[in-house]
């Protein structure tokens, strides 16, 4: 008798519970984050010594003394090391690691033109760093060519009756008021719907849905049905409270491109879990004072790329 996927996603499910915060990790995946955990303690603590002690780490390991660039370089690191050991799927800031020795090597390369650094020093930085790179690589695309879900698991209180978010949230129609992402849910018939939605950089994905569980007032869940341009599932709870009542949302996916798709996105600044925690505040503001808040002609944060891309021009106005 062969299993779908579905079949074997549902398994697994079960056997860690739908309410639980545990993340289920393949065996496979184990000695992928062991390397990962490793690369991240070391970026945690070579991104301290450059901040803390950045003259006598520039006098190390043979370049010119440039206190800023350093200091930068090391809170770079700092963040991709707490980025790897604070998530249970950290492919994005090992892929942002690779990126940092990229950086790292092409201003190395600039060191070794200068005729005021140690070229002997010099040179055996950059092989150091190479080898860091080549582990980095490594993890990085282990944990990419890995076929594990994203999961992202977010909560927030609602000054509202239970009843009330859960009628609202059974008319799939009403997700895209709220969810930036989605523009469209079609219900089709009997407990299936279909869902269109904006991917990374502007892409359409599509997708039918079926309810797989629905018990008015406490808790909905839906899968998506095969063929789907994302195979994803979820649930969502409600939880009565003295304060409210307490939205639960757990949801899984399978990225489009797979986890070179996921770490684009977030290389983009479009982060999973950030997005449902705001859509989730949209979603309190309108239920809560029947308006949702837009931030159209707001000023919006710098995408990582272009991070990286100041990094590396900064680096150049140090040298010259």
């Amino acid at each position: 008798m062969q299993t779908s996927v579905y079949d074997e996603r549902e398994t697994a499910l079960g056997q860690q519970g739908r309410e639980t915060s545990e993340q289920w990790v393949p065996p496979e995946e184990v000695g992928s984050d062991s390397l990962a955990k490793g690369l991240g303690w070391f970026s945690v603590g070579l991104g301290v010594a450059q901040v803390v002690a950045p003259e006598q780490l520039a006098r190390l390991i043979g370049v010119q003394n440039r206190p800023f660039l350093m200091r930068l370089l090391g809170a770079r690191e700092i963040a991709a090391g707490l980025g790897i050991l604070m998530q249970d799927r950290p492919t994005p800031w090992l892929w942002s690691r690779v990126a940092g020795d990229a950086v790292d090597l092409t201003l190395l390369g600039i060191a070794l033109g200068s005729e005021e650094s140690d070229r002997t020093r010099l040179g055996v930085a950059t092989a150091a760093v190479l080898g860091v790179t080549a582990l980095d690589v490594i993890s990085s695309t282990r944990l990419t060519q890995e076929r594990a879900p994203i999961r992202v698991r977010k909560a927030i209180t609602i000054n509202r009756p239970a009843d009330e978010i859960y009628r609202f949230w059974k008319d799939f129609q009403n997700l895209p008021r709220f969810m930036k992402h989605l523009e469209s849910v079609r219900m089709t018939g009997g407990n299936r719907s279909h869902w269109t939605a904006t991917g990374p950089a502007g892409t359409r994905v599509e997708w039918d849905a079926e309810t797989t569980e629905d018990r008015p007032g406490q808790v909905i869940a839906w899968r998506s049905t095969e063929p789907a341009d994302v195979e994803n599932w979820g649930s969502v709870t409600f939880r009565d409270t003295s304060r409210g009542t307490e939205l639960h949302v757990d949801l899984a996916y399978f990225p489009p491109g797979g986890r070179l798709g996921s770490w684009a996105a977030w290389f983009m600044g479009e982060e999973p879990g950030q997005q449902l925690q705001d859509d989730l505040r949209r979603l309190k503001q309108f239920l809560e004072t029947g308006e949702i808040p837009t931030t159209e002609g707001q000023p919006s944060g710098p995408s990582r790329a272009g991070v990286f891309s100041r990094l590396l021009r900064t680096g150049e106005r140090q040298r010259r």
